[in-house]
């Protein structure tokens, strides 16, 4: 009788990885999804561990972890160009690219077209914006990445209709993976807010780096009519600025928002929390808050690592309607409202703090369709995509 290592064709054959990426320390939301991603990924392909091409901002000059082992200047071709050299003399079976349009550099990103034009290995290219217009310099360039890709990750099954009709892409080139989230169990709110002295309040709040896009002034006007119903609410803005906001706009936005809350006299309110924090205190803030906002003003945006993990603790989200949002937070899993519109997202919270049950119901279909989205979901699901490509007969390099 054969063992089940027989039956189940022996153990899977390590798959060495490159992921072409930012990576941390940078503070990028890439980054973390990066670090996420292959810290899922390892336990499941332990003989061969992830290794990382950083792209690097000029001028900057990180402390790399060891598996960090290129580092490419975003505005310097050339090193684009050697690391694709060094891919094609290495043993690397397959790329990863991370795709987003702020991190390569030049216009609209394109330095990163020579690189994987210069792979001879296959390449999986993971968009996390896709453009509306698919004609505009940013969209030729999402074409191109389409045609050099040997699979093409989305997050979301509409980005991959879009891809498909408005795009032409091969529908059998696109897989739908979901946004990771960390594997949370379903906490009681009540006893993370005790912990923090929080009993007597109702919690909402946000965790961004933060930037003109959030519209996180719309989430305070929210606040101050929810306060003229519940004067024990209480918002957080928890988050430094983004780093390129920073560079170009020094604390504007945060200035301007700061400027609102004494505006509205919500200073009793309203907290600002202005740094960077780790993942397991981003963590333990969500599961302290009672409502997750994200009021965001681009209605294409379709990934959101910070309501994904709201999701995935099961936590009650009042989202503006944006693509991302109105997919997870469908089927009562959530609320969606219109852009810029405080009046909604404030009825949205004073209704469903004074309906409990209904709070409760869509909570927990939240921390449901988390499941699916848990990190070692999503990681044995790139594990198995790779290999898909790396079977016999499946990958064919193509010189051109």
């Amino acid at each position: 009788m054969k063992n089940l290592e027989e039956i189940l064709g022996g153990k899977r054959k390590p798959i060495r990885a490159i992921y072409v990426s930012s990576y941390i320390p940078r503070k990028c939301g890439i980054a973390t999804y990066t670090k996420d991603l292959t810290n899922a990924i390892n336990p499941l392909n332990p003989y061969a561990l992830a290794e990382i091409m950083a792209i690097n901002r000029s001028g900057e000059n990180l402390d790399y972890p060891w598996e960090a082992k290129f580092k490419i200047d975003e505005n310097n071709l050339s090193t684009y160009l050697q690391a694709a050299d060094y891919i094609n003399r290495s043993g690397v079976d397959i790329v990863s690219l991370q795709h987003e349009f702020g991190l390569f550099g030049s216009h609209r990103g394109e330095n990163i077209v020579p690189f994987v034009e210069s792979l001879k290995r296959p390449l999986v290219t993971t968009l996390h914006t896709v453009l509306d217009d698919s004609g505009s310099d940013g969209g030729t360039i999402t074409k191109r990445l389409i045609e050099k890709s040997t699979a093409v990750v989305v997050i979301m099954e509409q980005i991959r209709n879009k891809l498909v009709t408005e795009y032409h892409a091969p529908a059998e080139k696109i897989v739908t993976i979901p946004h990771g989230t960390p594997d949370l169990p379903l906490t009681s709110t009540d006893e993370n807010k005790k912990r923090k002295k929080l009993s007597d309040r109702l919690i909402l709040g946000n965790i961004n780096l933060l930037a003109e896009c959030k519209g996180i002034e719309y989430s305070l006007e929210a606040t101050s009519i929810i306060a003229k119903e519940f004067p024990n609410v209480l918002y957080f803005v928890i988050g430094q600025t983004h780093p390129a906001d920073l560079h170009y706009k020094d604390e504007k936005y945060r200035k301007s928002l700061i400027k609102l809350v004494k505006k509205l006299n919500i200073e009793k309110n309203v907290r600002f929390i202005n740094r960077y924090i780790s993942l397991d205190e981003l963590v333990n803030w969500i599961q302290t808050m009672d409502f997750y906002i994200t009021p965001y003003l681009d209605p294409q945006q379709v990934a959101s690592g910070a309501l994904a993990y709201a999701v995935g603790a099961g936590k009650c989200c009042v989202s503006s309607s944006y693509l991302y949002a109105k997919e997870v937070l469908a089927e009562g899993r959530g609320v969606t409202v219109p852009f810029r519109d405080p009046e909604a997202i404030a009825s949205a919270v004073i209704k469903l703090w004074k309906d409990k049950d209904k709070k409760g119901e869509m909570e927990r279909k939240a921390y449901a369709y988390g499941r699916l989205m848990t990190w070692s979901n999503v990681a044995l699901q790139y594990l198995n995509l790779f290999a898909a490509i790396l079977s016999n007969g499946y990958y064919t390099h193509n010189e051109k």
